[in-house]
């Protein structure tokens, strides 16, 4: 494993623990050259899926990507970083256990927003925002207004196996 820090690919491990609930392992590493401690994550390596962007163009699934705009949804809504890598776990799992290796971004977005909406209606308000593009105030309206029509359903919807 390359050191961060001075780039040297010699270090020996320190600690190792279960982390993510058992989806990965944690390793704490010091470099054999400068001595500096570094975590590295060790996480089971998947199919490869597959996102059909809304313009056609086709990249690998990032999981940093989703986390990182379900993360910005959830800036300053007191939501636990566990419980937003949770239902980007939970997101993952779904697309994992798909026979397809092909989702539409609209898939995936409409993934996080139903999981968003049971953990916080600011969040889900945020991300809807973004992932629908809204032009105006009047967008922002018409969401909320079917937020409170439509109640949430208790259970969590799988992204589509289609």
């Amino acid at each position: 494993m390359q050191c961060p820090y001075c780039h040297h690919t010699d270090s020996r491990v320190l600690e190792s623990r279960s982390a993510e609930g058992g989806q990965s392992i944690r390793r704490r590493r010091e470099c054999l050259a400068c001595g500096r401690r570094f975590t590295t994550y060790e996480r089971i390596e998947f199919v490869p899926i597959t996102v059909i962007k809304r313009n056609g163009d086709r990249e690998s699934f990032d999981r940093s990507k989703l986390l990182r705009g379900i993360m910005t949804a959830c800036g300053k809504t007191n939501i636990p970083q566990q419980k937003i890598e949770a239902l980007v776990d939970d997101i993952e799992a779904d697309l994992q256990l798909r026979s397809r290796r092909e989702v539409t971004s609209a898939e995936l977005g409409e993934a996080a927003l139903q999981r968003l909406r049971h953990l916080s209606e600011v969040a889900y308000v945020r991300f809807a925002s973004v992932y629908r593009q809204f032009q105006g105030i009047s967008d922002f309206v018409a969401e909320l207004a079917h937020l409170q029509e439509t109640p949430a359903s208790p259970e969590l919807l799988t992204i589509s196996q289609s």
